[in-house]
């Protein structure tokens, strides 16, 4: 019998760390430093934090992690329409150094239709092309 109440009272004794364990609070003491300490709390007495908000974690997927970057920004797409509505002539230089002057057409994902002067008009390929510039300006090469 003496083993069994040894037993139970270690057992009891366990539980009661337990719970003990699971009512403590984190307690964060204030930093002294000026850029880091922004509130007029007193040293050591404990700031609650603001309740975080549940929409931040279905956006993020749900972890402290910040979302990836999109695939896509559309600047490319924006120039590309600026310069169409502009029709501003270019100089598109391909990767074989060959210079190609017209305005741009229609683009889609993969190429640019390019209306030459002069000349005939001409689907280019992105992969193929070096740079371009607006017609008039110094080219960086």
């Amino acid at each position: 019998m003496a083993m069994k109440d040894a037993v139970d009272s270690v057992q009891d004794e366990r539980m009661m760390e337990a719970e003990g364990f699971a009512n403590r609070k984190l307690i964060r003491p204030s930093l002294n430093r000026t850029d880091h300490n922004h509130s007029s709390s007193p040293v050591g007495e404990r700031r609650d934090r603001p309740e975080r908000s549940s929409d931040r974690h279905d956006r993020n997927g749900g972890g402290g992690r910040k979302a990836a970057p999109p695939e896509q920004t559309n600047a490319e797409n924006f120039y590309y329409q600026k310069q169409m509505q502009a029709r501003t002539p270019m100089v598109i230089v391909l990767r074989d150094g060959e210079e190609i002057h017209g305005v741009i057409e229609w683009y889609d994902k993969s190429c640019l239709k390019i209306t030459c002067n002069g000349g005939p008009n001409l689907m280019i390929y992105k992969p193929s092309i070096k740079y371009m510039y607006k017609e008039g300006e110094n080219a960086r090469k």
